[in-house]
């Protein structure tokens, strides 16, 4: 299939995980992907992997002038948007009592505030019947012990979808959000813990989920482009949750 030939998409975080793998499969179906990381290197590795045809753009999710410059960067490019992933986050865990400020803002900085301010920067550049999709999470439905900040912040972006679809629908611009369970990417990698621990933690994990597997970021990918795609031209602020039935049975 070839359902984007002609059309241009931005990922943000799209140097690995999830961005990287629906960065490969709007590549693969005719899209000029632009893809934004804070690091050049990896940046530079995931063009490769991409064919060596995306455009990268060094944004940092969590700086809010790094957004309006990244809608700076594109309108200097000359480029318009067919479709955009917001994908950059983080994904930290902590008790209550162990929550100060420092770790509330991090987390709301590059999850809601990054999230928010990079939509308003290239809010100009797209185009009628353009597709905004937001990465959610299910945490924000399923009261997990130690992810309260994360989970707020996810929940925020699944209000974006309905909030901020009522704004842009105006200009023909569709909005929605998709909630992952736990995938199987470089993000369990970089919680802190020790091997062991952490395929325990991931075993309990993985107990827990109806279809007893991790979901694959191409996984996530393909529901990230159906959204985009004309197929789903009458979906609008909704939320696809994608977790094995984890939250769901």
């Amino acid at each position: 299939m070839n359902r984007f030939t002609n059309k241009t998409v931005l990922i943000t975080g799209g140097n690995s995980g999830i961005g990287l793998a629906t960065a490969q499969q709007f590549s693969r179906e005719g899209a000029l992907v632009i893809i934004t990381g804070r690091d050049a290197a990896r940046l530079e590795e995931a063009k490769q992997q991409l064919g060596g045809t995306a455009i990268t753009l060094l944004s940092d999710a969590a700086d809010s002038s790094s957004a309006r410059a990244l809608g700076a960067a594109l309108r200097t490019r000359d480029i318009t948007l067919d479709a955009v992933f917001i994908n950059a986050g983080i994904a930290k865990f902590s008790p209550l009592d162990d929550v100060d400020d420092a770790f509330w803002d991090h987390t709301f900085n590059t999850n809601v505030k990054g999230a928010y301010f990079t939509i308003q920067a290239i809010a100009p550049l797209l185009n009628s019947g353009a597709a905004v999709i937001l990465n959610g999470s299910i945490n924000a439905h399923i009261g997990m012990p130690n992810s309260s900040v994360y989970a707020a912040s996810k929940a925020a972006l699944i209000s974006f979808a309905k909030t901020l679809s009522a704004e842009l629908i105006v200009r023909g611009v569709r909005v929605n959000v998709i909630s992952p369970g736990p995938v199987a990417t470089p993000i369990y990698g970089k919680l802190g813990m020790a091997e062991a621990l952490l395929n325990e933690v991931a075993a309990g994990i993985q107990a827990q989920i109806p279809l007893k597997r991790f979901g694959t970021a191409d996984e996530i990918a393909s529901a990230v482009l159906y959204l985009s795609s004309p197929e789903a031209a009458f979906i609008v602020g909704t939320e696809l949750i994608i977790d094995g039935g984890m939250s769901q049975l």
